[in-house]
């Protein structure tokens, strides 16, 4: 009896591969016959799931941007306290462990392909400004937010969310996960009323 073969899990197999590539190498890296090589696969079978490598890193792409909404989900699911739950969620948008700092590089370098080919065409749609939105729209409607500017303080807690992923990227070993979720642990003590 032929072995049945899971389509989407052989696509997501190929993505970490892709990833792995990334992580590897660099976007430039990121062959078709790189990945595959990566993937254990020859290249008719990887094209028999990508037909092109701009499909295959878009699907790549979203995947990380899945996975992030996947764990959110989960946090969501909790039903902790208002602010716990804002913090929570905020902080899968963190590169905060091994697994998310992966996402995160591959994350950057993607966004940076995908600048340098799409010039001032190019609109970031990672989602997290109107996540940090929601966020303090919720916090707002639930009583626990500080009279604040709700438009200013996306703004500053968006770029807080990007600052801290960028430091965390670029020196882990000057901002650990811990003192990461601390920084963003504070700002939220700050901005909420208790």
């Amino acid at each position: 009896m032929p072995k049945k073969i899971d389509h989407e899990a052989r696509k997501q197999d190929i993505a970490k591969a892709t990833w792995q590539v990334i992580l590897d190498g660099g976007i430039e890296a990121a062959s078709v016959r790189n990945i595959a090589k990566s993937a254990n696969l020859s290249l008719g079978a990887l094209r028999h799931y990508f037909s092109t490598q701009e499909e295959l890193l878009e699907y790549a792409m979203e995947l990380v941007k899945s996975r992030c909404e996947a764990r959110i989900i989960q946090v969501i699911q909790r039903n902790d306290p208002p602010k716990q739950l804002v913090t929570n969620v905020l902080l899968e948008l963190l590169p905060i462990n091994r697994e998310s700092m992966a996402e995160m590089q591959v994350w950057f370098a993607f966004t940076l392909h995908l600048k340098y080919k799409q010039g001032d065409a190019f609109r970031q749609t990672d989602g997290i400004r109107e996540a940090v939105q929601r966020a303090l729209v919720f916090l707002s409607d639930s009583g626990e937010l500080k009279e604040r500017d709700l438009k200013k303080e996306t703004e500053k807690l968006y770029a807080l969310i990007d600052g801290l992923a960028i430091h965390r990227f670029l020196n882990p070993e000057l901002f650990s996960g811990e003192y990461t979720t601390e920084i963003l642990t504070e700002y939220m003590d700050d901005l909420c009323k208790k």
